[in-house]
């Protein structure tokens, strides 16, 4: 059985729940990724921003990223997976809630993010198809 904690990436960066979408977009660019996760002050997961969250849910509709926070964007409970579950666990949950990256969680720390390019390297072209097409619908 293949787990989580062995198709992640791990030692995710956060941006921090009170910090605002300008340095969130800053941190994107700077790792050259798309998403991060937002921790709170407590070290817990709060949720997860993207790119397109920052353009479409603050810059479109008129709000200010340079006074906008991270943690206003974190909508209910993050959906995560632990980091010893089974990866077609995973995939499942990642198709069921059309994400296309899943914090992976190890009691309640952040250990890592599985994204769908690393479903594409850890599991066979059919799965990979299947997931994607799925999380795409």
């Amino acid at each position: 059985m293949t787990v989580a904690r062995e198709i992640m990436t791990p030692n995710p960066r956060c941006v921090g729940e009170n910090e605002t979408l300008v340095e969130a977009a800053r941190l994107m660019a700077s790792l050259d990724v798309g998403a991060l996760p937002i921790c709170g002050e407590d070290q817990r997961l709060k949720g997860m921003v993207t790119d397109r969250d920052i353009v479409v849910k603050v810059i479109a509709q008129g709000g200010d990223p340079a006074s906008t926070t991270a943690g206003s964007l974190g909508e209910g409970k993050p959906i995560t997976i632990g980091a010893d579950d089974d990866v077609r666990e995973a995939l499942e949950m990642m198709k069921t809630h059309q994400v296309r990256r899943l914090p992976v969680i190890d009691g309640h720390d952040l250990v890592g993010i599985i994204s769908q390019a690393d479903v594409a390297l850890a599991l066979s072209s059919q799965e990979t198809g299947e997931t994607v097409a799925e999380i795409s619908e």
